[in-house]
């Protein structure tokens, strides 16, 4: 639409009136956007497109590090960019748009979409590596393929449906947040199904054409090496992609295999997983740079290498103990299970607060300083309707008073845009005052509006990614003058892209001061600046998000308070009132309550004396008539020229009828041809009157806008306001005149429709999954124990949210960046955004948990175990087995999501809240590798004992009758 409307205006450029100067110069009429979102949209798209290639490549590294195998690692690497190219292909087919919040259903989707190749192929490669199949070729390979998927099909099966199942409640979402929410719950389930297709049909294809291509001879491999040679020598040298030389290292590597001992000849296929491994990580650092631009490639380089070798160790570590710890487990039972009870009891206690936990404890302790501290460690989650999407631009909508005039209000209008272009982070600002010529914009002339669009940190392309420019070795940038640059040296200058000069090995440039590290505190600084008597201050807004808000409440801030009553003056009376009370809560930002005066525009009043009319002979009609001429005005006649039509109006001039004394002197004429002044007919005054009536299901009502202070959630201070109030009103302090109610609106009226909704569709879905385990494992304590991964996950979740707003949680820095900004640590509050991240996790929680009780089942119809030890022997056998495919797929969920925690571009408000969840969950659900196990041998051991039980008790009826005989 936007495309349509640039080119329409660049149709009717041509015939726009144009004029030339006395110097020669043409001025020409154009037509200069100033409110364009292709900016926005291109650079939320980018920012995710980013997040997403960088998810598949670090998936591909995962990959290529645990499987160990560089044929295995292309299977299930290929089934990444094949399976999200065909959930692009089912939206297009569906009409879903790709959006930033559709395409971070594919986001979060990544790490679960290579859990069946993961899965399939480490099978594989464990009965390849069996006595009795090794070399397997022909029919025999094909036998063994089907053989170790057909083993994991029903697992991955199982795992896969309670994955789709579990976004059902996004589906089901009604309002903003279902027409926000519903595209991210199809494109996962595209991505997900995809993902099942490929591994149903085209992974055992290509598992049969990989290992069973074998080059036989000496002279075809080295054929071969040579070409992988010659093609990496090309492409760099041609293209200059240097990742390229990977072709070349690993064809060298071939070349020198022979040369290699007997007892070493394994290692040409570690030297080329290593060769590949280490172009991957280049080629992610630089695409990634996570420690941002300023840093250099190779710091960049480590740090990412780094983090993925740290968290591929750790999971390594849990696969090397997996045995001893799992033994010492079933050994310790109730000991164990202390580890994951405490876990989710943490993860409760995170969620709710020690106010709600806890609140049956005597008032007596909690007013103690230990309690209060333990209070403060653990608040409760705060709660808002949605985190705000960072547009690039501000909206600020002050309103002057009721009674200032129109010169005053365009004196305000230039100073604002004065005052907001100033500000160097500031790119445009434009101010309207009042309303349009529209219906549809019912604005009175004491509200302002000012769109401030403001530059983004780094320079960015057109399709919002950052540019980087040619420097120098003094870090200098050169520009297209032939001069430098240096911030350092030269202080803060603003340049655009065209002055500098584009370099692809360059560095970012970037366009705010050092000072300005956020949005907020550009935002901060428009504060400031726009602080002018006689204008109200006006909260934090946005364009989109305030359209959305007015559309939804009619109010312009995302909180507020609709005071209704049976007069205008009554309400302006508990409005005032009530804006008086709302700024001594201590979440409620004070200068930001206002309440929108409804009386107080002064109005002209011209009351007619009906006895000194009569006493001059005259009509009512008559002095109106002269009224309607002389200050309202009078079509007399329609002016034709060509197809359009002006109306010919008269009435006396401005100066003749501007105050009650000026129009006091117009002439009424009388009966007599005496020519009377209007003074003497009439009662002529100021009167305060409102400036615009609002109503609402048949009530007037009156407006309390308000803002939160920083790091408050909006439902949490609005609970505040809603109890503040109570309270004055039972104390006496707040008297409301009879007839005058108020009611809370804005997000939070989002946040609870929202959350009721919520609270209905999600148990609904966890009882499908529930269901779905039962049809699997054919037993109630079967599926409960699969099913008690979700609360490990859920707790895990809440705990990785309450470590986001710990002050100390990842409190250093590395090459001078500091870790909380670059993974955006900060207070994250519980939102749509985030419950849909939980509902993802839930979908995954019991994958693992499935994979490892699939196979114990399996285990324990082959072995039968008789005793406790044979019970506790099959389940460390089973255990072994599974734990490293499991890892896996942990593994890359967990890793695939760490460029999503780092994006900062726009759309990571939206990305981040939902991927914090799944993360954490994922981190604290790798105990469900020995939570499986241990309830199983609860289980099984229970069943033993009373079988054991019953023979014995048979055992000794039977011997008692044979000493009875």
């Amino acid at each position: 639409m936007i495309n349509n409307v640039k080119k329409k205006i660049a149709e009717i450029e041509t015939g726009l009136p144009s004029k030339t100067l006395a110097d020669g110069t043409v001025s020409k009429v154009t037509v200069v956007p100033f409110y364009d979102r292709t900016g926005l949209i291109q650079e939320t798209i980018g920012t995710l497109e980013s997040a997403l290639s960088h998810e598949i490549l670090i998936s591909i590294i995962v990959i290529i590090v645990l499987i160990f195998n560089l044929r295995a690692s292309i299977i299930v690497s290929f089934l990444l960019p094949v399976g999200v190219l065909m959930t692009f292909i089912a939206m297009k087919w569906m009409g879903v748009d790709a959006n930033i919040v559709a395409l971070s259903g594919i986001a979060i989707a990544i790490g679960v979409m290579v859990d069946i190749g993961i899965v399939d192929v480490e099978n594989i490669i464990r009965h390849l590596e069996m006595p009795e199949n090794e070399n397997a070729r022909g029919k025999r390979l094909v036998q063994v393929i089907y053989e170790a998927t057909s083993e994991v099909r029903g697992a991955v099966t199982v795992a896969l449906a309670t994955t789709v199942v579990s976004f059902l409640p996004v589906f089901v979402m009604e309002g903003a947040e279902g027409k926000l929410f519903t595209p991210l719950a199809f494109t996962k389930t595209f991505a997900l199904l995809a993902s099942y297709v490929l591994g149903m049909i085209v992974l055992p294809t290509l598992a049969y054409y990989f290992f069973n291509f074998r080059i036989d001879t000496k002279r075809t491999r080295n054929v071969f090496n040579w070409i992988l040679i010659v093609a990496g020598v090309l492409i760099v040298s041609i293209w200059g992609i240097w990742p390229a030389l990977a072709l070349l290292a690993i064809g060298v590597n071939n070349l020198l295999a022979p040369r290699w001992p007997e007892n070493r000849k394994h290692f040409t296929n570690l030297i080329n997983i290593a060769i590949t491994l280490l172009f991957a990580v280049y080629y992610l650092a630089i695409g990634w740079l996570p420690l941002g631009a300023h840093i250099s490639n190779f710091s960049n380089y480590l740090f990412v290498g780094s983090i993925i070798a740290l968290v591929l160790l750790l999971l390594s570590l849990i696969v090397y103990f997996y045995v001893p710890v799992l033994k010492w487990a079933l050994r310790n039972k109730w000991t164990f299970m202390a580890l994951p009870i405490a876990t989710i009891l943490f993860g409760i206690l995170a969620w709710q607060g020690v106010h709600r936990v806890f609140g049956f404890v005597p008032e007596g302790i909690q007013k103690t300083d230990t309690w209060q501290s333990f209070n403060k460690t653990f608040p409760g989650l705060g709660k808002e309707f949605m985190p705000a999407l960072n547009e690039g631009s501000f909206l600020l909508m002050p309103t002057s008073m009721p009674h200032a005039g129109i010169e005053m209000n365009q004196e305000y209008v230039e100073i604002l845009d004065k005052r907001l272009s100033a500000i160097p982070e500031v790119e445009i600002a434009v101010g309207k005052w009042g309303r349009i010529n529209s219906a549809l914009d019912p604005a009175p002339v004491q509200m302002f509006e000012n769109t401030i669009n403001y530059l983004p940190e780094f320079i960015l392309d057109e399709n919002g990614h950052r540019m980087q420019f040619k420097v120098d070795k003094e870090g200098s940038y050169l520009l297209q003058d032939g001069s430098t640059y240096n911030r350092e040296r030269d202080g803060y200058r603003k340049l655009t892209k065209e002055q500098l000069v584009p370099d692809k090995n360059g560095d970012n440039f970037r366009q705010w001061r050092a000072e300005i590290k956020r949005p907020d505190d550009i935002w901060n600084e428009i504060v400031k600046v726009t602080n002018i008597p006689g204008l109200t201050s006006a909260p934090r807004l946005q364009p989109i998000e305030t359209r959305l808000v007015m559309l939804s409440t009619g109010m312009r801030a995302p909180m507020g308070l609709k005071v209704y009553g049976p007069d205008l003056e009554t309400i302006e009376k508990a409005g005032i009132q009530l804006e008086t009370f709302l700024k001594e809560v201590p979440s409620i930002k004070a200068p930001s309550v206002f309440y929108d005066r409804a009386v107080g525009a002064p109005y002209i009043e011209i009351k007619l004396n009906r006895p000194a009319i009569s006493r001059y002979g005259m009509a009512v009609q008559d002095v109106q008539e002269i009224l309607q001429v002389a200050v309202g005005g009078m079509a007399l006649t329609t002016s034709v020229e060509g197809r359009e039509r002006f109306p010919i109006r008269v009435r006396y001039a401005r100066e003749l009828r501007s105050s009650p004394e000026e129009i006091k002197k117009i002439l009424v004429p009388s009966m007599t041809g005496v020519q009377i002044p209007l003074g003497e007919l009439a009662d002529i005054t100021y009167t305060r009157g409102p400036q615009m009536i609002r109503s609402e299901n048949t009530f007037l009502n009156g407006y309390v806008i308000f803002d939160k202070v920083e790091g408050r959630a909006e439902v949490d201070v609005v609970e505040d306001a809603q109890k503040f109030l109570k309270e004055k009103i039972a104390s006496g302090e707040l008297v409301l005149q009879s007839g005058v109610s108020y009611a809370f609106a804005g997000n939070y009226e989002n946040q609870i429709r929202a959350t009721k909704r919520l609270a209905i569709v999600i148990p609904i879905s966890l009882i499908v999954v529930f269901l779905l385990l039962y049809f699997q494992f054919k037993t109630f304590t079967a599926s409960s124990i699969h099913f008690s991964g979700v609360f490990v996950a859920f707790a895990g979740g809440f705990i990785m949210l309450w470590l986001y707003s710990q002050p100390w949680f990842l409190n250093f820095s590395i090459s001078g960046v500091e870790m909380r900004d670059m993974f955006q640590i900060h207070t994250i509050n519980l939102s749509v955004a985030v419950w849909v991240g939980f509902i993802a996790l839930f979908g995954i929680a019991t994958d693992d948990g499935v994979l490892m009780g699939t196979y114990i089942h399996q285990v324990f119809e082959e072995r039968n175990p008789k005793t406790v030890e044979e019970v506790r022997e099959a389940v460390v056998i089973a255990g072994s087995k599974r734990v490293r495919p499991a890892m896996m797929t942990s593994a890359v969920a967990i890793i695939a999501l760490l460029p999503v925690l780092s994006s900062t571009g726009k759309g990571a408000d939206i990305m981040i809240p939902m991927a914090i969840p799944t993360f954490g969950g994922m981190i604290i659900q790798t105990m469900t590798m020995f939570v499986v196990p241990v309830l199983q041998c609860f289980w099984r051991e229970g069943e033993v004992r009373k079988e054991q039980k019953r023979l014995a008790t048979q055992t000794l009826s039977i011997g008692e009758e044979e000493n009875h005989e």
